[in-house]
């Protein structure tokens, strides 16, 4: 399982620009089964996405962020493996 930080490294206005493709392709990691969670960080300065899968295609998708081909964001990848959860989240276990 991995945790993806993005963070942010243009102007507000330049990541808004791209909000709506960047939407549609989180979309498309959730229809895949890859994207578990995700949203804006607080203060909006970046966002988060839980996903699961494998490293090399994880990373080849976060190439396809809109974001990233737009260079508004930079992405950061933390590989966890969970071994304790909260109830009805035991499935995260195994992703």
């Amino acid at each position: 399982m991995f945790v993806v930080s993005l963070k942010y490294i243009a102007p507000l206005p330049e990541v808004d620009a791209l909000l709506h493709a960047h939407a549609a392709w989180l979309d498309r990691g959730y229809a895949d089964g890859v994207f578990l969670a995700s949203g804006r960080k607080v203060p909006r300065n970046g966002g988060v996405i839980l996903a699961s899968g494998e490293r090399a295609a994880l990373e080849a998708r976060l190439s396809e962020d809109p974001f990233a081909k737009g260079g508004v964001a930079r992405h950061d990848i933390i590989e966890f493996a969970p071994s304790m959860t909260a109830a009805g989240l035991e499935s995260l276990k195994k992703a």
